[in-house]
This record gives structure tokens, C-alpha cells and sequence, in this order.
């Protein structure tokens, strides 16, 4: 007799994330100890050993509740007999900056980036399911975000693997219970100041009252199909500002400037809105610009500079960068010159 459905849908996920890894590398996996993640640990263990390959267990302990040294160290113990070695548990400091929710996953990634490093391994596995990536969605709505926000979490993204976007909570629920484990259920989720719990626990409920059953799976879907939009209109945006940037350099002298970014005007006014924003966002970050503070507010202003241009004074984006106008170019620097039509 088989495992379980959920068990079996678990696996047959992990499965097809690793399909294609060299025999022999090793995948990590980062576990909470919440049902998603055990589920995912529990499963990779199972199927890395029969398709070659290692398997690991990291936990980061945020040192933000009490006890949670301990629930870290359960886990470490844990690891061996669902077959992963080595095992970790990792200490972080949270600090503040972006409020709570932002500087614990900065840790947390930090951490987890560190020791995947450190430890030689090929990819790490995260247990985000497709309720989380329709929270994602709702969040990204609600902040008034672009297409590539609204495209949620990827599957794959450099080191970090999400077997579990196509699999709901329920399912990795009863996959512990069917593997006899026992998931920890962080107090945290449940704490209605941060944000996603209360689209998790108060908005998606009232959406699944209101319009039926399925709103997570469609809001998942919905992820998928504005994933694919943003992948090829950023794809056209990397051309031209490859295109924009090279012409750029050669019409602008802008006196040495260490880092600046020029952009030919005439490259990128022609350029549907979508893509040229994308390449006024490139080039800022480029720049110097923090992408996690550069927000559309900022992108839109620049834009200015281009379709409603009246000689403006430089436009002001995160990092200390300033945009200006000058000679048919846009200049991205700490300190661009004056602008000049």
C-alpha cells in the first residue's frame, strides 16, 4: 500500500523540484517547524536519498520568543531520522529597519544564504505553498504594485527552490499527520499586527465567504500568468537599456562621475510605458539606488523627465541619486550635473 495522498503529493513535488540536480549534491532544507516546512523537510529527506543526492536541515532561530533556542535544537535532533545531515540551527539578530516582518525575513535570508555557502549546497528548499503566494498577491494589490509584484514568489530564484507554490496548507497539514509528525504552530502567524496574518486569517476567509471556494487557487494562477508578462517584458527592457546605456555613454561627457548611469533620451521615449519604466528602474539601481526602497513613486518621476519634460530641476530617487536631463541624456549619480535641454 502507498504513502498517503498528501504525502504522495508532497513528495511527487519535492521530486520534481530536484529533477536534473548531479547526483551527489546537496539541498537543504529550511524548516520552521510549521506543517509546511516540516512536510517539505520530511519529504526531501525521503526523496534526495533515492535520486542520489544529500539532503540538510537548517532552522534560523530568530531569538524573538522564548523558548526558541530549544524548538531549534528540536529540530537539529529531529533531522537525523528524516533523513538529512547535516543539520544547523542558525542564531540571528532581527533588527528593525522595514518594520518586523522585512528585518526577519533579512535575517533570515542572510542566514540562510550564508550556511548554503558555507556548506557547498546546490539549493536550498522553502516551504511558501499557494496560500502564501495568494497572500502575496493580495499584498502586492493592496500596495498598488506592478505587474513583476503581482507575479508573487517565483519557483525557482537563484539558490532559494519553492517546490509547494502548487500545493495548499490543508494538503502539507495532512502529509505531517499521515508521516506521524508534529508540526509547531509559531504564535506569530496568529498576531494580527503584522500584515499577512491578517489577510491570512481575516481577508482570504471573507473573500472564500463572499465569492465561493478557489479564491487561493486563482490568486495563485493569477501569479503565474502576470510571472510570465513580467518575464518578457522585462526581457525587452534588458535590450534596451543595453541599447539606451551604450548610446547614452557615447553622447553624454559627464565629467567622470564613479558609478553614473546615462541614458539616451531618444533610445527609450519611444518605448511603450511598461518597458521604459523598467529601464528607468534599471538604470537607478544601477546607480546606486536600493531596489527595496526604489518605489514607483520614484520611477514615475523620473519618467517625467522624459514624457512631460519643461527643463525640471534633478529628480531625487533613494541612495542619494539624482536624475537629470542633460544633452538629450538621463544622468543617474550621486551628483549630476545641472540638467540642460
Amino acid at each position: 500500500m502507498g504513502p498517503p495522498p498528501a504525502v504522495a503529493d508532497v513528495r511527487r513535488a519535492v521530486r520534481l523540484a530536484l529533477d536534473g540536480m548531479a547526483p551527489g549534491s546537496l539541498v537543504l532544507v529550511a524548516c520552521s517547524g510549521g506543517a509546511d516546512s516540516l512536510a517539505l523537510a520530511a519529504a526531501t529527506g525521503f526523496v534526495a536519498s533515492r535520486a542520489g543526492l544529500r539532503a540538510g536541515l537548517l532552522t534560523v532561530d530568530h531569538d524573538l520568543q522564548p523558548g526558541s533556542g530549544d524548538r531549534a535544537a528540536d529540530l537539529v535532533r529531529l533531522a537525523p531520522s528524516l533523513g538529512l545531515d547535516p543539520a544547523e540551527a542558525v542564531r540571528v539578530h532581527v533588527g528593525t529597519e522595514g518594520g518586523p516582518e522585512a528585518a526577519a525575513r533579512q535575517a533570515r535570508y542572510a542566514a540562510l544564504s550564508e550556511a548554503a555557502g558555507r556548506l557547498g549546497a546546490e539549493a536550498v528548499l522553502l516551504g511558501h505553498t499557494r496560500d502564501d503566494q495568494a497572500e502575496t498577491v493580495l499584498l502586492g494589490l493592496a500596495r498598488g504594485s506592478g505587474t513583476r509584484s503581482l507575479a508573487g514568489m517565483p519557483a525557482r530564484a537563484g539558490l532559494y527552490l519553492r517546490p509547494l507554490l502548487g500545493l495548499g496548507r490543508r494538503t502539507t497539514a495532512r502529509a505531517c499527520e499521515g508521516m506521524g509528525l508534529k508540526p509547531w504552530d509559531d504564535p506569530h502567524n496568529l498576531d494580527p499586527r503584522y500584515t499577512r496574518v491578517r489577510v491570512r486569517t481575516r481577508l482570504l476567509p471573507a473573500l472564500e465567504d463572499e465569492l465561493g471556494p478557489g479564491v487561493a487557487e486563482a490568486l495563485a494562477r493569477t501569479a503565474d500568468l502576470c510571472r510570465d508578462d513580467a518575464d518578457a517584458l522585462d526581457e525587452w527592457a534588458g535590450r534596451a537599456y543595453a541599447a539606451a546605456a551604450g548610446c547614452g555613454s557615447a553622447l553624454s561627457d559627464i565629467g567622470g562621475e564613479p558609478g553614473a548611469v546615462v541614458l539616451a533620451v531618444r533610445e527609450v521615449e519611444g518605448l511603450p510605458s511598461a518597458v521604459r519604466r523598467r529601464v528607468l528602474r534599471r538604470a537607478a539601481i544601477e546607480a546606486g539606488a536600493p531596489p527595496g526602497t526604489l518605489a514607483a513613486s520614484h520611477v514615475l518621476q523620473v519618467d517625467r523627465l522624459i514624457t512631460a519634460w519643461r527643463g525640471q530641476r534633478r529628480v531625487e530617487v533613494p541612495g542619494g541619486i539624482g536624475v537629470v536631463r542633460r544633452y538629450g541624456t538621463l544622468v543617474f549619480a550621486r551628483h549630476p550635473a545641472s540638467p540642460i535641454s
